[in-house]
Order: C-alpha cells, then sequence, then structure tokens
C-alpha cells in the first residue's frame, strides 16, 4: 500500500455526507431530460434577506477582508446574545458565544472538547447523520435511544429508554429539537425530563436547536430555559436555516465561558476565525425578522400542502409535521410489498418518477428505516407535482 492510502483509522470509519448519493442520481436523471422535483435538499429556498447582503458587500467595500477573533466579532456574539434574551429570556452574555463556520463546526468543537476515545455519546434514533459521524472520528461510540412515534402525533423521546441506555462511559447526550429527520418538536416536559437526566447523572447535553424558528404547531422549549444551564448544555444554533444564510456557513456555540475559550483555543488552531464579512453579514440579518417570519408563514402553508396530498395517500403514513421544513413519511407497506429498502425505494423513485426523496436508513440507526424524509422547501406548485408522481409510484408498487 502506498503512504499516501494509509488513512488515519477513524477516517476510514465515516459514511461521508450520503445524502449527496441521492442529488448525483438526480442530476443523472436530469441529464435525461425529466423534469426533477427534490424534496432531498435541507435548505430554505428563499433569498438570504437584502439586509444581510448588504452589510456583507458593504464589509468587503471597505476593505474588511482580514482576520477577526477566533471567537468571532464581538459585536455579532452581543448580537447572539442579545437575541437569545429576547426569544428565550435567557441571560447569556457574550463571553458565552463563539462564531464558527457553520453549525457543523460548532458541533464538531463541542464533541472536540469533550469527547475522548472510549467514551460513548447517547443519540436519538433517528438522529441527522453527522453526530455518529464526528463521534466516530473522534474514536467515541454512538449509542442510541429510540424517539417513539404515536400516529397522528408524532415523535417523542421515551424518557425511560434514554435512562436504560446510559452507562458509566456516557459522556454527552445529544439532542435535535426540533428534529431532522422526524420534524418533531419536543414539548416543555420532555426537554425538563431529559434536563434532569443530565444533570443527575453528570452529563453533558448538546442541544441542536437549528430549527427553533420552523415551529407550526406548539412552543418551542429550549435547553436555555433552565436557569442553570451553564453547569451540563452546550448549545448550537447558526444562521442557515434561520435566515436561509447555508452558504454563508456561521453558526454558533453558547456554554459557559470557560467553554468557550477552550473552544476559542480550538478553532485559532484549526480554521483561525470565521469569515469576517459573512459575519457582518450576519449582524445585519439580525434586523430581518420580519423577513423570517414571512418565510416561516410561507413554510407553514407548504407543509399543509404536503401533508394535504401525501396523509391521505393509501400505503404510506404521515403525521402532520409539527416544525422544520421536512416531512418523514413511513412506507412500511410499499417495502413489506415490493422486498425493498427505503434506500432502494428512493433510488427507484428518483429513476422512475424524478422525484428526489432522502431514506430514513440514513438517520441512524434502525427506526428511519421503514421512512423516506421530504424537504417542503420548494413551491408550492413543485409540491404538488412531487407527491402527485410520488402517489402514482406508490399506487404502482403496491399493485
Amino acid at each position: 500500500m502506498r503512504p499516501i492510502e494509509r488513512f488515519a483509522p477513524n477516517l476510514n470509519s465515516l459514511a461521508g455526507e450520503s445524502t449527496l448519493v441521492y442529488q448525483e442520481k438526480a442530476r443523472e436523471v436530469a441529464a435525461r431530460g425529466v423534469k426533477v422535483i427534490n424534496f432531498g435538499i435541507g435548505q430554505p429556498d428563499v433569498p438570504t434577506p437584502a439586509v444581510a447582503r448588504e452589510e456583507a458587500k458593504l464589509a468587503l467595500d471597505q476593505g474588511f477582508t482580514g482576520y477577526t477573533s477566533a471567537l468571532g466579532l464581538e459585536e455579532l456574539r452581543q448580537a447572539v446574545a442579545d437575541d437569545l434574551k429576547e426569544r428565550l429570556g435567557s441571560d447569556v452574555r457574550k463571553e458565552e458565544v463563539i462564531i464558527t463556520p457553520g453549525a457543523k463546526m460548532s458541533l464538531f468543537l463541542a464533541f472536540a472538547a469533550f469527547v475522548a476515545p472510549g467514551d460513548e455519546v447517547l443519540l436519538f434514533d433517528p438522529a441527522f447523520y453527522s453526530y455518529a459521524e464526528v463521534a466516530r472520528l473522534l474514536g467515541a461510540r454512538p449509542t442510541y435511544a429510540k424517539m417513539r412515534r404515536e400516529s397522528g402525533k408524532g415523535f417523542s423521546i421515551d424518557l425511560e429508554d434514554v435512562q436504560s441506555k446510559l452507562s458509566p462511559k456516557t459522556k454527552m447526550i445529544v439532542l435535535n429539537n426540533p428534529s431532522n429527520p422526524t420534524a418533531a418538536l419536543l414539548d416543555k416536559k420532555e426537554v425538563e425530563g431529559l434536563a434532569q437526566i443530565a444533570k443527575e447523572r453528570g452529563i453533558l447535553l448538546l442541544s441542536d436547536e437549528i430549527y427553533d424558528h420552523f415551529i407550526y404547531e406548539g412552543e418551542m422549549a429550549s435547553s436555555l430555559d433552565d436557569s442553570s444551564w451553564r453547569d451540563y448544555v452546550i448549545y448550537v444554533n447558526g444562521f442557515s436555516k434561520t435566515f436561509s444564510m447555508t452558504g454563508w456557513r456561521l453558526g454558533y456555540v453558547v456554554a459557559d465561558s470557560s467553554v468557550i475559550k477552550k473552544m476559542g483555543t480550538l478553532a485559532a488552531n484549526t480554521y483561525t476565525c470565521p469569515n469576517s464579512f459573512a459575519q457582518r453579514g450576519a449582524l445585519g440579518a439580525f434586523r430581518a425578522k420580519g423577513e423570517v417570519q414571512q418565510m416561516v408563514d410561507l413554510f407553514k402553508r407548504r407543509r399543509d400542502v404536503i401533508y394535504g396530498e401525501l396523509s391521505s395517500l393509501k400505503g404510506v403514513s404521515l403525521d402532520k409535521p409539527r416544525a422544520t421544513f421536512y416531512a418523514f413519511l413511513e412506507v412500511t407497506q410499499v417495502l413489506k410489498t415490493t422486498g425493498w429498502s427505503a434506500k432502494q425505494f428512493s433510488i427507484k423513485l428518483i429513476e422512475e418518477k424524478g422525484v428526489v426523496t432522502i431514506p430514513g436508513d440514513v438517520f441512524p440507526e434502525n427506526v428511519g428505516r421503514n421512512y423516506v424524509r421530504l424537504s417542503f422547501a420548494l413551491a408550492e406548485d413543485k409540491i404538488r407535482e412531487g407527491t402527485k408522481r410520488i402517489a402514482e409510484f406508490v399506487r404502482e408498487s403496491l399493485g
């Protein structure tokens, strides 16, 4: 073997961003002249607010293109703290905020700061795939507590199952609320119960709340609602979803100031600092809250369309998404009839109907295997056309 091929063992364990497989398959189908309807992409399709774009352009025109602090711009860290105080009533200070090149880097910093080889990280099944991948990269072992589904009400967490899956090696519990891919919004009792478990067991709670603005029913219960959050919470959020700034790559972590200092050291030794002019744009984004609400209202209407089109379709099952911009469609009957896996379902749906979905087994570990995820971050006419093709595909598959 050539030296250049001797990769680190933990790197070889990573699966990569497997959702991209389905985007590539969609490009192949589109090249044949098929109009592809893409429910696979998890990003808002509306433009970044004009005020954010103008602020970034102004920063460029002013030559604001050098390094910033590894922690990010002080004024942006303060703006994050002010926003959390306004929205959640939290007492976050700017010293407790670090700006990162995207929320994925926020997650990486949180894992790298605490997780060591041999540790266990408790995830919920199903979960965003990066959590398990980063844990493995750092030599830790992901374990899983199953989310449970009650038809008509959607997914929730089982606190007793959480307790049973913890061990002396458990270093961290990772919570994603609202949840990708299930579109679940956990209630206050669930979040408080999980917080209590973490505190009693002396375990960190990493709370990824990146979809916290996309709520259609119910109220957001944040990990920062607990006045003792500094003792055990690492809070992750970002600008990608809320302000439709996915390509700007800006996220942030909130934690005790001692943690933020350590993360600043990690940042300085890895990526140096976040993008300077993108941060200035993010400062402007906080002045676009009216546009954010318009986007959420738009996505709620789209949610109603996709639910209306698929919830009555025989052979599948869909709970009304309470949050995020995803619908988690159960296709058990189709899989049993055809003998397919969810992955095969998604690939055949692209090949035969030009519709992209993401199979639930992308989101480890077992619960999602009878599901596919659809993003409704696309125009209503495309949602209607795409769901029409899905209905045809399901009927044809069931005979």
